[in-house]
C-alpha cells in the first residue's frame, strides 16, 4: 500500500510520501513528542521495584 491510501493516523488528512505515514511534518512532530513526553505507552508487566533501588537482581 502506498502512504496515499491511507489516512494521517493523527488527523485523517490523506498521508504524504514526504512524511509517511503522516500528512505534513507539523503530525510527525507531535507524534514524536507524545512518545518523547510519554503520552504513548506499551503494556507490560510491572517494572521489579528492587531494580529502581540499585539492589542487586537475585
Amino acid at each position: 500500500m502506498s502512504a496515499k491510501s491511507k489516512p494521517c493516523p493523527l488527523c485523517a488528512k490523506p498521508a504524504s510520501p514526504d512524511h509517511a505515514p503522516f500528512c505534513s511534518r507539523g503530525c510527525k512532530d507531535r507524534d514524536l513528542l507524545q512518545w518523547l513526553g510519554e503520552g504513548y505507552r506499551i503494556p507490560g508487566p510491572p517494572a521489579d521495584p528492587g531494580l529502581d533501588s540499585g539492589e542487586e537482581p537475585r
